[in-house]
């Protein structure tokens, strides 16, 4: 794991004695008292960039950034003035941390890919881009109260709000920077707010598209011309072994290949980004030679699950896409076949401990076969459903613009979605409804609403997925929060605890948005917390996974799309076709942009029968139940109904087994991240999980 680290203190002149005693374990320091910041972890020399007007202005930038020096220059004179925004302009994934005498900024990026934390420390104000380190820092204690919030509404900021699962520690809203002068923090936005009353008129489709293509073709640059990095070897390979070849073996012992890669699963999204890095220019291999071949020759991984009977269709079908997209002689293809060994839920006792829990924990082993054996610098598709598809929440942002006409379409595709039955003639006029309902709700009924459903334990099928169908999903989530897949399994105080939450946060003031804009942006914000659990529960080390989907351009680009065309069916697909197109990329296999949902179903339920017993067994004396949120004898009930083909939420059972996976990592951990005399002497969370205070 990879983070950076600092503070700012209250003092005037140099800190005492003891505030130097203390630093990161492994820390690069950067720049020094008053106000230290240091780079913690495995990163690259070309990851970490410092460009210095004078001794008291300078900025560091943390990850992939496209931007050259003088445009570095140039926005830390922009931030100097105030101009946060140009901060997160530049092509890239990265964290800018900008120092102007004693003021210091940190600059969030959009999604929440990169998220900010910060905590209350010796007089002033520490932050980092890892929550676990500031509670180690702190001492922090484990907030059971936000993990309750967490699986009861994870996707609505009404309920999680700025917390994290460390009491103390405090994270940085998505679109946000945390700017500290003299110890003292502010939490301001650096996007533009557009009025309810008079707002921007919006991009034509044409347009918006071709800045989605711009967008993407930069972000995609901006790796291709960073520098190479051979992974490092930990063992000479073995030599010759009958039926595996030279890339196997590397496989086999978890290093990557040199050079680019990017996954290649028949979808959209990643066969855009496979084609887009295989057709542009970028530096030939590495500076010691290794991977010449990779500016000419994309490594693309596609993956097999043999283990997985249901969905069998789909599933070949996307090899077969997979397949006629790897012809391109610009790609080299690599099939990756899994088992039993990896089917979601494989492996939870051997896992990495991550920095906050995450449903991706239940799949981390599945795709981190298929990684080991991408590349050193490998794309992933992530995060394109949740930044170019339209929340079904959007239909009410339709009425509101008085744009009826453009719901017939997206309503007459839902009824189609689950099939010809007795009621597909009314589903239009039943989404139809349900859109002006939200529509004339307000902010505070609709927070409300959510409160009192959680009181009286009323809970939709939205969370069954594919087995609930595409109508009932649709229809959950148009209202302004909702509980979650998981809401169902918490216990009764547990579930009050969050509808307090609610409540509360339905008296504060907010700025007014449109629901639709509101519900995709907790959405994206959501996704891009899970991929960074993902990024870690699944490192291989020496690689680098890239998703531009979640960069701040990117993301830019995908929200000026005019939603009367992200609410059209098959607009994802229709869009990264065009980008395409404009790429000079014409020649696309058939089925382009199906979806996958019914396979990935499949899997979920095949590694449940698989794994039943680990699972139950994890629940005996869950550590959730010792906290108070769940009583296990339902949950293993759940289980058990859900292996045997039930129609239950998959996504709550996933955050549950989740949750309970990475509490007994968190308190089985030792040490702590922190060194010196003053050192804190103890890890973050001790003690265990603490008992939740009663309402």
């Amino acid at each position: 794991m990879r983070w950076l680290v600092g503070w700012s203190s209250t003092a005037s002149g140099p800190v005492p004695p003891e505030g130097r005693a203390i630093q990161p374990v492994g820390a690069q320091l950067l720049w020094s008292d008053p106000d230290p910041l240091w780079a913690v972890g495995d990163w690259r020399p070309d990851e970490v960039r410092v460009v210095q007007a004078d001794p008291f202005t300078r900025l560091a930038v943390f990850g992939c950034c496209g931007a050259t020096d003088e445009e570095l220059r140039v926005g830390l004179f922009a931030a100097r003035g105030g101009a946060l925004r140009h901060l997160t302009a530049w092509p890239g994934s990265y964290t800018a941390v900008a120092q102007v005498g004693r003021r210091i900024t940190i600059a969030g990026d959009l999604a929440g890919a990169r998220p900010v934390f910060h905590t209350d420390w010796s007089g002033g104000t520490a932050y980092a881009t890892a929550a676990l380190p500031l509670a180690d820092l702190i001492e922090a204690q484990l907030d059971v109260s936000h993990l309750g919030a967490l699986l009861a509404c994870p996707d609505s900021p009404e309920a999680v709000g700025d917390g994290t699962p460390y009491m103390g520690v405090r994270r940085v809203p998505p679109g946000h920077a945390l700017v500290l002068r003299d110890g003292a923090r502010d939490v301001t936005g650096y996007e533009p707010t557009a009025s309810l009353a008079v707002a921007a008129p919006p991009l034509d489709q044409d347009t918006a598209v071709e800045g989605v293509r711009d967008a993407l073709l930069e972000a995609v640059r901006a790796r291709l011309t960073a520098p190479r990095h051979a992974p490092a070897t930990e063992g000479l390979d073995p030599g010759p072994v009958p039926g595996m070849g030279p890339a196997e073996r590397r496989a086999a012992r978890g290093a990557p290949a040199p050079g680019i890669g990017a996954d290649l699963s028949g979808g959209s999204a990643s066969a855009t980004l496979a084609l887009l890095a295989a057709g542009l220019p970028g530096m030939p291999g590495t500076l010691l030679g290794h991977g010449t071949e990779a500016g000419e020759r994309l490594l693309a991984v596609t993956f097999n699950d043999l283990a997985t009977t249901g969905g069998a269709r789909t599933r070949e079908a996307e090899l077969e896409r997979a397949g006629t997209i790897a012809a391109n002689p610009r790609l080299h293809h690599v099939v990756v076949a899994g088992g039993e060994e990896a089917l979601p839920y494989a492996a939870l006792d051997t896992g990495a401990l991550t920095d906050e829990p995450g449903p991706s924990l239940v799949i981390a082993e599945r795709h981190r076969r298929r990684l080991a054996a991408g590349s050193a610098d490998h794309f992933v598709g992530h995060g394109a459903r949740q930044a170019l598809d339209a929340h079904p929440a959007r239909l009410a942002d339709l009425l509101l613009d008085r744009r009826r006409r453009h719901l017939l379409r997206p309503a007459t595709a839902l009824a189609k979605a689950d099939g010809p039955n007795a009621h597909s003639f009314f589903v239009p006029f039943t989404v139809y409804r349900a859109a002006r309902r939200l529509a004339r709700t307000s902010y505070r009924d609709g927070v409300r609403e959510a409160a009192a459903s959680l009181l009286e334990r009323r809970f939709t099928d939205d969370g069954a997925g594919v087995a609930a169908g595409a109508v009932s999903a649709s229809l959950a989530s148009l209202a302004w929060c909702r509980p979650g897949p998981a809401a169902r399994w918490l216990t009764g105080e547990a579930l009050a605890e969050v509808s307090v939450r609610l409540e509360e946060a339905a008296l504060r003031p907010v700025l007014l948005r449109r629901p639709g804009e509101r519900r995709a942006d907790a959405a994206l914000a959501r996704y891009a917390a899970d991929h960074r659990v993902f990024e870690q529960a699944a490192e291989v080390r020496s690689q680098r996974l890239h998703a531009p989907f979640l960069d701040n351009q990117v993301v830019r680009a995908c929200r000026a799309l005019p939603e009367a065309l992200r609410v059209q069916p098959g607009a994802r697909a229709s869009v990264l076709r065009t980008v395409l197109a404009g790429a000079g990329i014409r020649d696309l296999p058939t089925g382009w942009g199906a979806t996958s949902h019914a396979a990935h179903a499949a899997s979920v339920r095949a590694g449940l029968r698989t794994w039943l017993g680990d699972l139950v067994g994890l629940f005996d004396a869950p550590l959730l139940a010792d906290a108070g949120l769940i009583e296990a004898r339902v949950v293993r009930k759940a289980l058990r109904a859900a292996s045997e083909g039930e129609r239950l939420p998959l996504d709550g059972l996933a955050e549950l087994v989740s949750t309970e996976v990475w509490l007994r990592r968190l308190l089985a951990r030792r040490g702590t991240c922190w060194t010196g005399t003053a050192a804190p002497r103890q890890r973050a969370v001790a003690g265990g999980v603490v008992p939740r205070p009663t309402l």
